[in-house]
């Protein structure tokens, strides 16, 4: 009998074992299947990590000072007599005849400039103008970061002031907000009365431009810049908040969004980079200036894209021989320009030119004083001076070109942060909607604006307020 009850007792000690394999292994699977498809929609994140960039060492028991102090612009006789004696002993090569500004800054239109600079440019007058708005600085990772903070004098009852950083690039500085600061806080006074949006702006100078404390180590990226400007914006006070940037801004903002995606409400950015490349890419390209509907482009992107090679490798090419010195060998160039007002003035004032409009190459001025006064032109140029500016803000280059972009730590992270862009046609280069989705994954408006360059909140403050004003109206209904 025993024999014949054997195979039932192994029978259901097996399904007892059955009963509780089977639910544990499906749960085991299930879990992990959960696991994958959450991980698939994680949102990769650059590291935010920490940094010493002070001289020497980091102190090990000292903790950093973490004030924020009040910092006002000077000058003096010494400073002022010292330029005027340099601009007196300048020497001048002749300009080929017809060149305009193919070979570079006119030099018979540098001598206007520079005549300009000794006799009529008021130095002290424009560090009046410069001191309008709040200085500060404060001590971050070792370095004394500078940035102007500027609030709304009256907010209407109800409306909320959203803060926002702009982060200038090379060759400009916290200075090329001067003109849309006012348009963005005090809105309704300047017929942008739109009704609900209102700023509080945050300027600081990039580290080792103007008056932020150059880098003493190595190695100081967008990405140690992002840090730094999180920890800023953090220390006045701040959990979320738009970023607005071009040029290196663009690089920096963009990373700050990689960085802490939860602290940023926003991203506006006038250039974009778009460093993939691949077959997708080769296709839309080629197909684009003939069939643009089937690779997402519009009429306006061909506009701005074709003939290609002009457009994107000559042009490129013709604009950027300056990143190649600068991001290989930057103090050997910089130390003449560092030497030299002249020389730097020119250095600098030559990509207002053409990075405003690439037409401007044709004019024996540049077309500068068409779009810029030579008292706005010259104030940028005196803030590399007087700080001796211009060689850390050349090394930014090498920090951040020297490596392979591939393999950079925001090279295979995208940005899912409502993102505006403002896709200005005077651009050094235009990338469409359809190619920016590539790393902008949530790109809330996109414009072509009808007009305006590389500089745009120097040179057209008002559309860029507008464009930005538009993009927050839009996030903040979302």
């Amino acid at each position: 009998m025993w024999q014949k009850s054997l195979p039932n007792a192994w029978s259901f000690e097996y399904s007892q074992k059955n009963a509780v394999l089977v639910p544990a292994a499906a749960l085991g699977v299930g879990g992990m299947l959960v696991y994958w498809l959450r991980s698939r929609h994680k949102i990769k994140t650059i590291e935010m990590g920490d940094g010493w960039w002070g001289s020497g060492e980091r102190p090990l028991k000292v903790k950093e000072d973490e004030s924020i102090r009040p910092f006002k612009i000077e000058t003096s006789d010494k400073e002022i007599e010292d330029l005027h004696r340099r601009l007196e002993q300048a020497r001048y090569t002749p300009q080929l005849e017809g060149a305009a500004f193919h070979y570079g800054f006119n030099s018979n239109y540098l001598q206007k400039v520079v005549a300009y600079w000794r006799n009529q440019f008021d130095w002290r007058k424009q560090v009046e103008v410069l001191n309008k708005y709040p200085h500060f600085q404060t001590t971050i990772e070792g370095i004394d970061i500078h940035f102007i903070h500027v609030k709304p004098s009256y907010v209407p009852h109800g409306r909320a002031v959203q803060p926002l950083l702009m982060v200038h690039g090379w060759p400009g500085s916290f200075y090329e907000f001067y003109k849309i600061i006012p348009l963005l806080t005090e809105p309704a006074e300047h017929g942008l009365n739109e009704g609900d949006v209102v700023f509080e702006v945050i300027c600081p100078s990039i580290p080792g431009y103007g008056f932020s404390e150059a880098p003493h180590q190595k190695g100081f990226d967008t990405i140690a810049t992002a840090r730094i400007f999180h920890k800023l914006m953090n220390r006045l006070g701040f959990k979320e908040y738009y970023l607005q940037g071009g040029d290196w801004g663009s690089r920096i903002t963009t990373n700050m969004a990689q960085m802490l995606p939860q602290s940023v409400k926003g991203l506006h950015l006038n250039l974009i980079f778009v460093s993939r490349q691949g077959l997708r890419r080769m296709i839309s390209v080629m197909l684009g200036a003939y069939v643009p509907w089937l690779v997402g482009l519009t009429r306006e992107d061909v506009r701005r894209t074709y003939p290609f090679i002009q457009k994107n490798i000559y042009e490129l090419l013709r604009e950027s021989g300056y990143l190649h010195i600068q991001a290989t060998k930057p103090d050997t160039a910089g130390c003449g320009l560092n030497d030299s007002p002249v020389g730097l003035a020119a250095y600098i004032l030559e990509k207002f030119s053409t990075w405003t409009d690439k037409s401007f190459l044709h004019k024996d001025d540049g077309g500068l004083e068409s779009k810029y006064t030579l008292d706005e032109l010259l104030t940028n140029v005196m803030i590399y001076w007087v700080t001796s500016s211009i060689v850390s803000s050349m090394r930014f280059y090498k920090e951040n070109i020297s490596k392979d972009p591939g393999l950079t730590a925001d090279a295979r992270v995208g940005v899912y942060v409502p993102t505006g862009i403002a896709a200005f046609p005077q651009e050094l280069v235009h990338i469409p909607r359809a190619w920016a989705k590539e790393i902008f994954k949530n790109i809330i408006t996109y414009s072509y604006m009808p007009r305006g360059g590389h500089f745009a909140a120097f040179e057209e403050p008002k559309l860029l307020a507008q464009d930005i004003m538009h993009f927050v109206r839009k996030v903040e209904q979302l």
